[in-house]
């Protein structure tokens, strides 16, 4: 069991209008390798925001400050143990290029969700999928959008974070 200390944002790297489904997720994630998944025991993500703006739990986790071993998802290598990861379906063009393909709902819900979590687990630090691997995901640059918010510098993750 470990500090919870990020929510980690992430795309599911799919192309825009096109909706996923939990269970499309959960295949992705944990049919084995040589089925077309990654072979994980659990899915990378806590909740998926659909196109409508929907919230979906794919890992069932509580509001404390801990996250234990069953609240835990694979979404960042090495940042699990102390993560939360939410994912929005969509970020990729119709060509599979990265975009920014949040619908209305979606940045509703999800700054809604930032919102929300940040009164709740004030320590939080938000970041971006990228800020961890190399990767495009989310497809937007969540530190610009924290701000147009209004989310506290203090819950904006960097890469060289100032010290506040």
């Amino acid at each position: 069991m470990a500090h919870l200390e990020y929510l980690i944002i992430h795309c599911t790297a799919t192309p825009e209008h096109r909706e996923v489904t939990a269970n499309e997720i959960y295949r992705w994630h944990t049919n084995p390798k040589d089925k077309g998944g990654r072979g994980w025991s659990k899915p990378g993500y806590s909740e998926m925001i659909h196109l409508d703006g929907t919230i979906e739990e794919l890992v069932p986790y509580n509001d404390d400050h801990w996250v234990d071993n069953w609240e835990v998802s694979f979404g960042a290598k090495g940042m699990n143990y102390k993560s939360r990861h939410i994912v929005y379906v969509g970020g990729c063009d119709k060509n599979m290029k990265p975009k920014d393909t949040r619908t209305d709902a979606q940045k509703e819900a999800l700054e809604m969700y930032v919102k929300s979590h940040t009164t709740l687990q004030p320590q939080w630090r938000i970041a971006a999928h990228y800020h961890f691997s190399r990767k495009a995901c989310p497809s937007f640059d969540v530190e610009q959008w924290l701000k147009e918010i209004n989310v506290k510098q203090k819950n904006i993750y960097t890469k060289n974070p100032t010290v506040l």
